[in-house]
């Protein structure tokens, strides 16, 4: 876009929102809708919940209206909902449980995973520095998880400055605190950050598409599945894999203690070995949806969503998500 047109975009931009803000429901709905998606996003890092992030945008989005004549035009429409869109997000935290606000233990039962459709038409990276809302790094189930054992307003102050590379200065002024305040928030958070994150996350591939090795190997992860083939699940797993299954608090560490976990619970027995299967793509990984047909039934039943973290050429993280997050991957029930 040229200068010229850059100023022209601002002056119908400045247009709508004074047309919003006067009280034009149809100007109103027209501008906020272009942010609807990466504010979901934003709600969605902070609470680890895509149905939550669902009901807060439509919250953000009621306050905004009601409050739309307090808008002065100091910051952009955009700041101003993201403002909104943190408070509501605040706020749902604090209406949580005491043990559920922040993350307690090693994992992290309440976290959902997030379906790529709806990033779609998300400014990323390659946008301009402050319009870049999704990146890979941050939007993986790891840094998800990861941030939930943040202070929620560590959270918020986490997810401004270092994901939405917002200044101190714009910062503070959203969280409605000072300078000092932030770089101290931020500072803390970064600390904690770092005892949950996994050491060679810094390692991980830009990438978003998964490269032919990587559809490879998933190909080789669902034959596995299917013969239930404990040496081929172990071949194909880092040494020190993962493996979680939300909302249970239990984990695996160990491609051998994982494989082994699996074998104990049936899997390759005649009871778990008529599978189905699609594809699909959660927090920008890859994902499998798995089916089960057991003995005597007719139809091959939802079991479960197998988000994968791949490096390296081996699965290195797998997160097993129950069928009730099929629907929000517009997944079938049934095949």
């Amino acid at each position: 876009m040229n200068t010229t047109e850059a100023i022209q975009n601002r002056g119908e931009v400045g247009a709508v929102v004074a047309a919003a803000t006067a009280g034009d429901e149809s100007a109103f709905t027209s501008l906020t809708e272009r942010y609807r998606r990466e504010l979901q996003v934003h709600c969605y890092r902070m609470l680890g919940s895509v149905e939550d992030s669902e009901d807060l945008v439509q919250e953000t989005l009621l306050r905004a209206w009601r409050k739309r004549d307090s808008y002065q035009g100091r910051s952009t429409f955009r700041a101003w909902l993201y403002r909104i869109a943190t408070n509501a997000s605040l706020d749902a935290l604090e209406r949580r449980p005491r043990h559920l606000q922040t993350a307690q233990g090693p994992e992290v039962t309440w976290i959902q995973p997030y379906p790529d459709r709806l990033l779609e038409g998300i400014a990323t990276t390659d946008a301009e520095p402050d319009e870049a809302v999704v990146s890979k790094e941050t939007i993986e189930l790891a840094f998800l998880a990861a941030i939930q054992h943040l202070p929620p307003r560590q959270r918020a102050v986490l997810i401004v400055r270092d994901v939405l590379g917002w200044s101190a200065k714009d910062s503070a002024t959203l969280l409605e605190t000072s300078v000092a305040s932030v770089n101290s928030a931020l500072q803390r958070a970064r600390a904690t950050l770092k005892k949950h994150l996994p050491e060679r996350r810094l390692e991980w591939a830009p990438g978003v598409d998964p490269s032919e090795a990587e559809r490879a190997l998933l190909k080789r992860y669902i034959e596995a599945n299917e013969r239930g083939d404990a040496d081929a699940f172990v071949a194909m797993m880092r040494e020190d894999a993962r493996f979680v299954m939300p909302p249970d608090p239990s984990y695996f560490v160990g491609r051998e203690a994982i494989v082994a976990g699996w074998m104990e619970g049936g899997l390759g027995t005649e009871e778990f070995r008529d599978w189905r299967w699609l594809l699909t793509k959660a927090n920008m990984q890859p994902a499998v949806a798995f089916y089960l047909r057991r003995p005597g039934e007719s139809e091959y039943a939802a079991f479960a969503l197998d988000v994968l973290r791949i490096e390296d050429g081996a699965i290195a993280e797998i997160v097993a998500f129950p069928s009730d997050v099929f629907p929000a991957f517009d997944l079938p029930p049934e095949l």
